[in-house]
């Protein structure tokens, strides 16, 4: 049995109801529990949540599936000190000891202190920025990918814990030109990809 931790990261704020993150969140747990051999679990971010149970959560998962908008080229607040909060209550409790390094030779070994090694991740995000923006010359992410770009911190920060990324989806121009059936029908497309490879 392979055990599914998945996150939606979207908390209402502003404009933003977090409606599309909310559907592709609901999507990849249907998704999952119509698999025959997958335990899922799941967590929505602007419900309570207790950080105890949520290391729980990661501790138990083969696979952590993270949803998420991006606000203003970060992750939602929300979503932020959901992270803040639970991968500190992690330390020493299952996801990782220290940042790895030894007082003896500070200068190397950092990040390798995580425990989570063998647990892989997913990560989707949904941006009202177009895929052109990240890949034509002279546009305004001056050709370098969400993966190497904006999110590459958060990449570093799951292989802080040990863990290992299995995939990536981005979502493109979710605001003025979203086409939510063919969204849904990529994205199971990936995760049928992903999954084979699991």
């Amino acid at each position: 049995m392979k055990h599914i931790f998945i996150i939606n990261g979207a908390h209402p704020f502003a404009h933003s109801s977090g409606l599309f993150n909310k559907t592709i969140f609901n999507n990849s747990i249907s998704y999952f529990k119509d698999l025959e051999g997958y335990e899922v679990q799941f967590t929505q971010v602007g419900d309570a949540y207790d950080p105890k149970e949520e290391v729980e959560k990661f501790k138990w998962a083969d696979l952590v599936i993270y949803h998420t908008p991006i606000w203003w080229f970060q992750l939602p607040f929300g979503f932020k000190k959901y992270i803040d909060t639970v991968f500190t209550e992690g330390h020493q409790n299952g996801m990782y000891t220290s940042d790895g390094r030894s007082r003896n030779n500070p200068e190397i070994n950092y990040g390798t202190g995580g425990l989570m090694k063998g647990t892989k991740y997913i990560l989707t995000t949904s941006w009202n920025a177009p895929k052109t923006a990240f890949t034509l010359e002279n546009e305004f992410f001056e050709e370098t990918s969400v993966d190497q770009g904006v999110m590459f911190g958060f990449h570093k920060m799951n292989t802080f814990t040990g863990m290992e990324l299995l995939g990536t989806h981005h979502f493109h121009d979710m605001e003025k030109n979203a086409n939510v059936a063919l969204e849904l029908k990529e994205y199971n497309t990936f995760l049928n990809e992903v999954v084979a490879n699991f």
